[in-house]
């Protein structure tokens, strides 16, 4: 934690609490890292969905080459949030009017997920009178193994995203009808799975871009692209154990090496904004319960609902207030462990289970760390209707 948001976290008003804190600085640094990193050839798109802040999307500008958005709102919110900058648009379920309102909009490219979709975009393009530049996202069959645990799989096996290999044969027959003349086929997409390590994440972008070469050599596309998509491991256990970059980038070099005729894509989210985020908060009471410690914070995960949906304990930052303004004893944690709940009227508003916490008070201040993205931006914030956090971005 920087002395610019522990100085905001600690000077905060208890009623100014709780409140999201972004390391704005922090987060140019790490996207600027980033993308010294990778090779110059390589483009690096942001995943909106990560974390959707303007601010957030304005200070990745200078590092990303665009944008990935999943929804006509995302669409709308990166426009007008970086104007100019190039957007691509993907994930399943698109309307009819999102997909009319990016092609108003001019959208670079569209990552088509279904042999309906493609007919769907062509024909509105068609209406339109606007050309629309299409990546087919595939889903092709992973073996070995090469997928087994991982955090989150979306491909390499049965889903609803992407396109199985008999869907890429009719979305490219398709596509060199002349009533489809509108359509574009710029390359491929493939996301197939989130909390990769930088070895597996090479792994898997080899799979991928062997299976995009021969398509390419079956179906010819001039200067063809191949989007490699995101994914890149967010540990909340050691968050000081960071995914291996510099390595990930010289495997991509030797990649692009090999395959000088195509253009190479990603498009993390998590792994650029995780780490600028603070969910910070205070200690309302502490509690003693048939031999546990438990913590009530004000909030919850109403408003950080990651530890939740990810089933982890999310990383935190204690910081000690000496004044207690009441005159009856202060309320403090007995052992060495203790359990961090918000004040919602679930057993399931948990950030934290049983964490060293020495010494913890009613009073005192609780950071988490890691709140950069899949935070505020996915949690239930009406839930018992408290008041929303406040939000903070310094540097």
């Amino acid at each position: 934690m920087r002395p610019s948001v522990r100085d905001l976290v600690a000077s905060a008003a208890p009623d100014e609490l709780p409140a999201y804190v972004y390391d704005v600085a922090a987060l140019r640094e790490h996207a600027s890292a980033v993308r010294a990193a990778l090779p110059p050839a390589v483009e690096l798109y942001y995943a909106a969905k990560a974390n959707p802040a303007p601010e957030i999307l304005a200070a990745l500008r200078e590092a990303v080459t665009g944008y990935e958005v999943a929804s006509g709102g995302e669409l709308a919110h990166v426009r007008e949030a970086v104007p100019g900058a190039p957007v691509a648009f993907g994930g399943p379920g698109k309307t009819t009017a999102e997909i009319a309102a990016a092609l108003a909009a001019g959208t670079e490219r569209f990552h088509v997920e279904s042999v309906h979709e493609l007919r769907l975009l062509a024909a509105l393009a068609d209406r339109a009178g606007r050309p629309a530049d299409v990546l087919l996202r595939v889903n092709p069959a992973v073996d070995g193994g090469a997928l087994d645990g991982v955090a989150l799989a979306m491909g390499g096996r049965p889903t609803p995203f992407g396109l199985d290999p008999d869907a890429v044969t009719a979305c490219l027959r398709l596509l060199r009808d002349p009533q489809l003349r509108s359509l574009t086929l710029r390359g491929v997409h493939a996301h197939l799975a989130s909390g990769l390590n930088a070895d597996a994440q090479l792994a898997v972008a080899r799979r991928i871009v062997t299976y995009a070469a021969g398509l390419f050599v079956t179906h010819p596309v001039p200067h063809p692209e191949v989007n490699l998509g995101g994914g890149m491991a967010v540990d909340y256990a050691d968050p000081e154990h960071r995914f291996d970059w510099t390595a990930f980038g010289a495997g991509l070099a030797e990649i692009a090496a090999e395959r000088p005729e195509l253009t190479l894509r990603i498009e993390p989210g998590r792994a650029l904004t995780a780490y600028c985020g603070w969910y910070a908060t205070e200690v309302l009471d502490v509690k003693h319960s048939h031999g546990e410690d438990f913590a009530v914070l004000r909030g919850g995960t109403h408003h950080l609902r990651t530890p939740v949906t990810r089933g982890h304990d999310q990383p935190f930052a204690l910081l000690p207030v000496e004044t207690w303004p009441h005159p009856w004893p202060r309320p403090a944690a007995g052992g060495g462990r203790i359990t961090l709940v918000g004040q919602l009227c679930t057993p399931k508003d948990v950030f934290a289970r049983r964490v060293p916490a020495t010494g913890l008070r009613a009073g005192d201040r609780v950071a988490f760390a890691m709140a950069g993205a899949y935070a505020w931006n996915i949690s239930h914030h009406e839930f018992l209707m408290h008041p929303r956090p406040r939000f903070h971005y310094v540097g």
